[in-house]
């Protein structure tokens, strides 16, 4: 089973974000992962196999590595590397896995309205400025190599394991980024 729904909210400051669009990010990004992972739960435990994989992302890793990752987005990506954690130890003595990918910048929809960016050029050009592997671009291809990792016989003895697919972005990131979208702002 794949959880893989993910929204992000308009940015705002914190003290100007409405708590109605914080929950409706996490109702889908979180409560919709928990919900999956119940159900699967349901079927793979009596038969005691199983795996689930959640979508996490590069935010749910670092605290501020994106201005422009909004509060609510951030909060529940770290809330979903929990629930992975508390749902492989709880079924792992079922026989069913529980993991998460959590990816860094791709070129879909969601990037592009929460930067600003018109095309997935400019989306993986973006991206690319901030990654430590140069000459490599992310593609969705790469996340689902991970995620088929993970949920195939290779990937057997994996479980509450968090594969971060970032060409090393969280290991090298520097949240010190002149390209401040609050800039200007009170």
């Amino acid at each position: 089973m794949h959880n893989n729904a993910g929204v992000i909210d308009p940015l705002s400051r914190l003290s100007e974000t409405e708590k109605s669009r914080f929950e409706r990010v996490l109702a889908v990004n979180l409560t919709g992962s928990f919900l999956g992972t119940k159900h699967a739960a349901r079927v793979m435990v009596p038969r005691k196999r199983g795996c689930i994989v959640m979508t996490g992302s590069t935010c749910g890793v670092l605290g501020g590595v994106s201005r422009s990752s909004t509060h609510a987005y951030v909060a529940s990506k770290h809330g979903l590397l929990g629930l992975m954690k508390n749902a492989a130890s709880e079924l792992g003595r079922f026989g069913v896995r529980v993991n998460c990918v959590s990816p860094y910048g791709l070129a879909t929809p969601l990037a592009r309205g929460a930067f600003g960016v018109g095309d997935d050029a400019g989306v993986e050009e973006l991206f690319e400025r901030y990654s430590a592997l140069k000459g490599v671009r992310l593609a969705a291809e790469d996340v689902a190599q991970a995620v088929l990792y993970l949920a195939s016989e290779e990937g057997k003895y994996v479980s509450g394991h968090n594969l971060v697919v970032d060409g090393g972005f969280t290991t090298t990131v520097c949240a010190a980024s002149t390209d401040d979208p609050f800039a200007g702002m009170q």
